[in-house]
């Protein structure tokens, strides 16, 4: 199974839009996103145009969508998955020994380390605020993580 993960959209419509095109196309139909979506209707937009199913987590830019958990656990492909914005709580996560990978943002830095067993990953930022437009796609079959540059694809 591969799923997709995306952090800091920041209102960034037309990056995160890019990004859904991708995942459309391969038939990836399962995203998380990892906080400061920051307006109700990018979630809205969103969505509509992605077919599958997106998981959303809250961050420090996201004010006024309170009925979003700050934390999330979950399963996928056989993978037990924690995911949160913060970078301090993601690595108390991966501390814990409770996850096989634990996903956050925050930072805008493309960034993955172990910690014990556990892959602790941030996709980077589809803003393009800091940093160029990323995100990542993760194989649970092969546990292959793969960085996508958005204006590569």
């Amino acid at each position: 199974m591969k799923f997709a993960i995306v952090s800091d959209t920041h209102d960034n419509m037309a990056n995160f839009h890019k990004a859904i095109d991708f995942l459309n196309a391969r038939k990836i139909t399962t995203m998380l996103h990892c906080g400061d979506i920051c307006a109700q209707e990018i979630i809205d937009q969103a969505t509509r145009i992605f077919k599958g199913k997106i998981i959303f987590v809250r961050g420090n830019g996201d004010f006024d969508l309170r009925d979003i958990s700050e934390k999330m656990d979950i399963e996928l492909g056989g993978k037990k998955i924690g995911m949160v914005h913060y970078p301090d709580v993601a690595k108390n996560m991966a501390e814990s020994g409770k996850y096989d990978l634990v996903f956050y943002g925050h930072t805008h830095r493309p960034w993955e380390e172990r910690v014990g067993e556990c892959r602790l990953v941030n996709p980077g930022e589809l803003a393009g605020q800091r940093f160029k437009p990323t995100f990542a796609v993760y194989d649970t079959e092969t546990e292959r993580l793969e960085l996508k540059i958005l204006e590569r694809i």
